[in-house]
């Protein structure tokens, strides 16, 4: 079933297939700022507990930061607290800013419906809450209307039994989480946690992208 489901991916994926003066040296670091600029996207993805989105995206090639947050909410500037006991309206989400040069959005989204259940509506797992919901925050229309399209064609393949709840809209305001959920997986490795939910998730992302870790 496993196999099945990531060969009916890899088809939807294919488918989807002032002005001043400047010195010289200036100018090169200019250029190449802007060249490296240029090649950076940033998407804000919920999965679930933003931990795991975290850990996961992390090993992927040509994925350069990877920060946990909130988004979706109606209050400005939310604790975790506050997320959690659901009265803020937001998800926990991660945002993944990506090298476009080295790893699609479609990769992303790919990787995206495969390392989380896109069904279960409002949580994920023994984690139930509205702040778990699977979720999509876009930055601008192409990415919007490429995460309808990879949502259509996941639900129109039937490769979860069930529909596909996962929430696509436009991102008002991204709240960067507090410091202790940075980089918490390969923080607190030895937590039950860590050790019980997500160990076993990077172990089958490992398993599935084998061919898009990051050579360490």
């Amino acid at each position: 079933m496993l196999n099945f489901k990531i060969l009916c991916i890899f088809s939807i994926f294919v488918q989807l297939c002032q002005i001043k003066s400047f010195s010289v040296d200036e100018i090169n670091t200019y250029t190449y700022n802007m060249e490296q600029e240029a090649k950076l996207d940033t998407i804000i993805l919920g999965a679930g507990c933003f931990w795991c989105v975290e850990a996961v995206f992390q090993q992927l090639n040509g994925v350069e930061h990877v920060v946990p947050g909130y988004a979706g909410g109606f209050t400005s500037s939310p604790t975790y607290e506050e997320v959690c006991s659901e009265s803020t309206g937001h998800a926990e989400v991660a945002k993944i800013t990506f090298d476009n040069a080295k790893i699609s959005l479609s990769k992303l989204l790919e990787v995206f419906f495969m390392t989380h259940d896109p069904t279960t509506l409002n949580r994920q797992g023994n984690d139930v809450g509205t702040q778990y919901r699977s979720s999509i925050f876009c930055v601008n229309k192409e990415q919007y209307q490429l995460a309808k399209l990879f949502k259509a064609k996941i639900d129109e393949s039937s490769i979860w039994p069930n529909p596909v709840v996962t929430e696509i809209e436009m991102l008002d305001e991204f709240y960067e989480a507090e410091n202790y959920h940075h980089n918490y997986y390969n923080n607190n490795k030895n937590q039950g946690y860590c050790q019980y939910v997500i160990f076993p998730k990077i172990e089958k992302f490992k398993k599935i992208f084998s061919s898009e870790i990051k050579v360490k």
